[in-house]
């Protein structure tokens, strides 16, 4: 191998920690994307949650979290730019569900507090990383006049 052959920069701690927090959340809308087909199909809540047995709204509201969750889970787990934004809109539309019509599909506090703190941690997570490339930014300096 040559001397001046270019090295891969070495991840930064937090980039292996949003890397990681990325994949938690990754999983879990895995999880949930599992429970709305488990409960369309029929599988879970005993059965009285099949698709043809659900009102308009949650045949809406669940056949797309069914939908939108997996896909969200596959961009999270690969960490890649598309992912959190489907997942917003899948935690978006739980938000709605939940916060805003609890009156078609009941109130779910937890949910909703969980998709603020998962949305305040990935903020954070960005603002460090981009501090951290700011930072390393100014350290690249060029020594012509």
């Amino acid at each position: 191998m040559d001397i001046d052959s270019p090295t891969i920069p070495k991840r930064t701690l937090a980039s292996v920690f949003f890397v990681l927090f990325l994949r938690l959340v990754a999983i879990s809308c895995f999880w949930f994307g599992l429970q709305y087909w488990a409960m369309l199909v029929g599988y879970s809540l005993v059965g009285a949650g099949r698709f043809d047995l659900l009102s308009l709204p949650w045949k809406v509201a669940s056949t797309g979290l069914a939908v939108v969750f997996p896909v969200a889970s596959l961009g999270l787990w690969l960490a890649v730019s598309w992912g959190p934004v489907i997942w917003v809109l899948a935690a978006g539309g739980q938000i709605l569900m939940y916060g805003f019509l609890p009156e078609i599909f009941g109130a779910n506090r937890l949910i909703i507090l969980l998709h603020i703190l998962v949305a305040l941690i990935y903020c954070a997570f960005r603002f460090v990383l981009w501090q951290e490339s700011r930072r390393r930014r100014q350290q690249v300096s060029v020594d012509l006049p």
